[in-house]
């Protein structure tokens, strides 16, 4: 039966690598079939977060209340959610060195969403996160029908809010959602959703659902990962057929290692399922 076969593999690779929980899900344009284990579980969303905010940052552009070139203070000193102390990104925890070099300078609000997709640059995600406000992200959320599956409840990095338990959080199902709303291009303009393709196609860090897939796949994603997670979603476009969006979300031990190797055998696990039933 369909599914089941790939049920076993996922588990299987989690099981052996030392998973503690896994989802995965998918959406397949080809089939227009979707399956899912685990979709419905919340993890901790990392820097899976920053699809969302691209989200709503488009979304706020496409309204007109912001532009591509809009230029924006780059500052290092945000207030937590909880209390509303000072915190600032440390350069030596960021994946990005370029906006740190910009601190008290601008950056155009387009830069600043590719070094937050691209490098995952999470100083870029909190000016962002500030540019744009938590409630108008979640009131965007809610409004594209996003919210039971994604919570961005603050920016990265803020440690005060993670102590009382307040993290950003998403669900397998959640994701892919909220990418097929970009690959339909329905709920924004389809120019919005042309650049954000164009920024995802664009990510640096390909260790995860690329590697399980044939060198002459294209995939625009976003990873995520801290100490205790590790995810990929993205959309994975290979030759003459249409697409499939896929969600792999992972939670581990501290400093367990082979999260990426896992998450690429479960992305090839299934691009075999579906390529097999296209040659069925």
């Amino acid at each position: 039966m369909v599914g089941w076969s790939l049920r076993s593999r996922v588990l299987r690779s989690a099981r052996e690598a030392g998973a503690e929980a896994v989802a995965v899900a998918y959406h397949d344009y080809e089939t227009r079939t979707e399956w899912s284990y685990n979709g419905d579980a919340w993890f901790h969303a990392a820097s899976t977060m920053k699809v969302p905010v691209l989200i709503a940052l488009y979304a706020a552009m496409a309204e007109g209340r912001l532009q591509p070139e809009s230029r924006v203070h780059v500052r290092n000193r945000f207030l937590s959610v909880a209390g509303g102390e000072p915190f600032r990104i440390e350069a030596s925890r960021d994946a990005n060195s370029e906006v740190h070099a910009r601190i008290g300078r601008t950056m155009r609000v387009r830069e600043l969403a590719r070094h937050m997709i691209v490098t995952s640059s999470n100083l870029a995600t909190n000016v962002l996160v500030d540019l744009i406000g938590l409630e108008e992200i979640r009131r965007m959320l809610k409004e594209l029908g996003l919210e039971d599956g994604i919570q961005v409840h603050r920016g990265v990095e803020d440690e005060r809010a993670f102590q009382q338990g307040i993290s950003n959080r998403v669900t397998a199902h959640g994701l892919l959602r909220a990418l097929r709303l970009i690959e339909e291009r329905a709920a924004l303009p389809p120019e919005a959703s042309e650049d954000m393709l164009e920024i995802l196609h664009a990510q640096e860090f390909n260790s995860g659902i690329p590697a399980g897939l044939p060198e002459n796949s294209r995939v625009a994603h976003k990873t995520g990962e801290i100490s205790t997670v590790a995810h990929d979603a993205g959309l994975i476009y290979l030759p003459e057929r249409q697409p499939y969006v896929l969600v792999i979300l992972t939670s581990w031990e501290r400093e367990r290692g082979g999260r990426q190797d896992t998450i690429a055998r479960i992305s090839q696990a299934v691009h075999d399922e579906l390529t097999e039933v296209d040659d069925d």
